[in-house]
Parts: C-alpha cells; sequence; structure tokens
C-alpha cells in the first residue's frame, strides 16, 4: 500500500514515530479511486473485539478492526470463502483484508491461501494480545490491533516482524500523551480514534482530524470508493460497519454479480455534492467522513452529527 500523500503525523504536531500514515481514517483514504473494486475486506467470524455492534463502534478506522457483531445465520463453509477470494483474485482485486477472526488457525489458512493464488496484498488483523501465538505466513501483512498505553507499545516494539499497528486511542490523548512518546516499531502505524457518542462530547480538533488529500474526492467517496466488505455470514456490504446497508448475498452471488449492484456503486460515488448539508461547503473536498460513524449516532447515512462547520 502507498503512503498518504502528506506527513500525517506532522499535522497532528505528533512526534509518536514517523511511521504514523494515518489519523482517523483507514490508510486508503488519501489514495485516487478509478471506479473499480480495489480492496476486499473479508470477515471471517463474528469478532471477539471490545466494541460491539449492540454497544456501538465508536472506531474512526473501526472498518478493519476487530469488533464484535451478531451473526444472522450459518457462517460461511470455508469453501465458500475461499471461492470468494479466488474470485477477488481473478477480477484484479489487490488488498485483501482479514479481520474479526474467532480462530487463528482459520485466519491463518486463509491468509495462506489467498497468498497461495496471488492475491497482491494480504492483511491479517490480530490483536496484541494473539501475536504470540501466531506462526508468521510469508507474504502475509500482519497488523497487531493495540489499545494505547506506554506499556502496550513496548510489548508492540518486541514484535518488529509486524507489518503494522491499528493504535486505538482516545482524541484527547493524541497531544496529551503522544505527543512526545517516541517508538522503536519499524512497522506502519495506524491511529484508529474513538469518538464519543455526540458530538457535544468532543474533546478534540475535528477538522484536522478530518482532513484528507484526495485528488479524487469530487468523483468518489475517499474512504468507501473501491471497498467491498462481506460477513462471515456472506452479506455483501459497502462497508463492515453498514450492517444494514446490504447490497448482496454472497452465499448465492459471486464478486462480478456483487460488483454490477447499482447500491453498491451508489455508496462509492457518494461523494461530499451528495449530501445535502455538505453540498455547498467550501471544504467538502477536502474532508474525510465517516459514513458508518454518522450512521450509528444519528441512524440517517447523510447524518452530520460530527460535522466540524455545524457544530
Amino acid at each position: 500500500m502507498e503512503k498518504v500523500a502528506y506527513d500525517t503525523a506532522q499535522s497532528f504536531s505528533i512526534a509518536f514515530s514517523p511511521n504514523v500514515v494515518s489519523v482517523s481514517k483507514p490508510p486508503w483514504s488519501n489514495s485516487p479511486h478509478s471506479g473499480k473494486l480495489e480492496r476486499l475486506i473479508l470477515q471471517l467470524g463474528s469478532g471477539k473485539g471490545r466494541f460491539s455492534e449492540v454497544t456501538g463502534i465508536p472506531r474512526s478506522i473501526g472498518c478493519i478492526g476487530n469488533n464484535s457483531f451478531i451473526l444472522r445465520r450459518e457462517p460461511m463453509s470455508v469453501e465458500r470463502v475461499k471461492e470468494l477470494i479466488r474470485e477477488f483474485q481473478i477480477v484484479g482485486g489487490r488488498e485483501l483484508w482479514l479481520t474479526n477472526y474467532d480462530s487463528l488457525d482459520y485466519l491463518l489458512s486463509m491468509a495462506a491461501y489467498a497468498v497461495e493464488i496471488g492475491v497482491p496484498e494480504v492483511y491479517a488483523v490480530v490483536l496484541l494480545d494473539d501475536v504470540d501465538r501466531i506462526r508468521p505466513v510469508d507474504g502475509v501483512r500482519f497488523i497487531a490491533e493495540l489499545e494505547y498505553s506506554p506499556e502496550n507499545v513496548q510489548r508492540l516494539e518486541a514484535h518488529s516482524w509486524l507489518h503494522g499497528a491499528l493504535v486505538m486511542v482516545k482524541g484527547s490523548d493524541l497531544l496529551d500523551e503522544l505527543g512526545g512518546l517516541k517508538t522503536t516499531f519499524p512497522g506502519e502505524i495506524y491511529l484508529d480514534v474513538l469518538y464519543p457518542g455526540s458530538a457535544r462530547r468532543l474533546d478534540f480538533n475535528v477538522i484536522e482530524m478530518r482532513r484528507v488529500l484526495n485528488p479524487t474526492t469530487e468523483k468518489y467517496h475517499d474512504c468507501l470508493a473501491g471497498t467491498l466488505a462481506i460477513t462471515a455470514d456472506g452479506y455483501a456490504l459497502p462497508c463492515p460497519l453498514l450492517r444494514n446497508n446490504v447490497v448482496a448475498d454472497a452465499k448465492e452471488v459471486g464478486i462480478k454479480a456483487i460488483l454490477r449492484k447499482k447500491r453498491l456503486k451508489e455508496f462509492w460515488r457518494m461523494t461530499k455534492d451528495r449530501i445535502g448539508a455538505c453540498s455547498t461547503c467550501p471544504f467538502r473536498y477536502i474532508c474525510h467522513d465517516c459514513r458508518a460513524l454518522e450512521y450509528q449516532a444519528t441512524g440517517e447515512i447523510d447524518g452530520m452529527e460530527y460535522c466540524p462547520i455545524l457544530l
């Protein structure tokens, strides 16, 4: 995956690490989109993360984190998961993100299969507590998820073979605690900022958090574009956190058929010009927003709870 086009950490005056490549948004949000499938986020179970579908998932990069979801039917078979990975490779998909695992053995086997058949980039998200149980797999980019603390950062540094770290942090801690912290961890670091349930309890600079430099924001949503998520029980979604926005049933149809769904493409093209309150804002093309966070807070896909202008 290419690095972001500007120094994300420097924009927050954070000396945490020169390897911080993303703050409060997925690392692909600064990459140009072409209107084609770029990544598949494939969930391999209900997950065992701290945040759940029931209580809410207040995470800016919760889409690639290990959360906890409700499975509404039987999970897909191993054979079907392999078929979907194969179809993703055939249609030219590049990034496969394996998340929300229930079994490390299952995660490792699917990651190894994806590498074997030639998926260009295979990412596997694991909890920091489970890293010691992992057998590194050639070609798999492992990402450890952890909640920020000096102790957890020290634990992370003992695993220099990891590709990256997804670090959950409260917005208020970005400067207060991370401002002077250094680390020797050599991998990529994605800061996954926790949002309060209401904008009334925001305690960080939302404008800085949401700034994005993506040359295709006039045509495509900087985060949703090119993304397809499939749950462990086979529901195809535009984002793993938009659980009520099913675009197809992956138990019944394949990747090519899903990509023909008009509803999926509508999410990819959900620019600020298509969101009423954003359409006349002069900052609309440099403002990243997480539609899933807004949906959780307002129940509306075009919600504006965390808009820094309307606060």
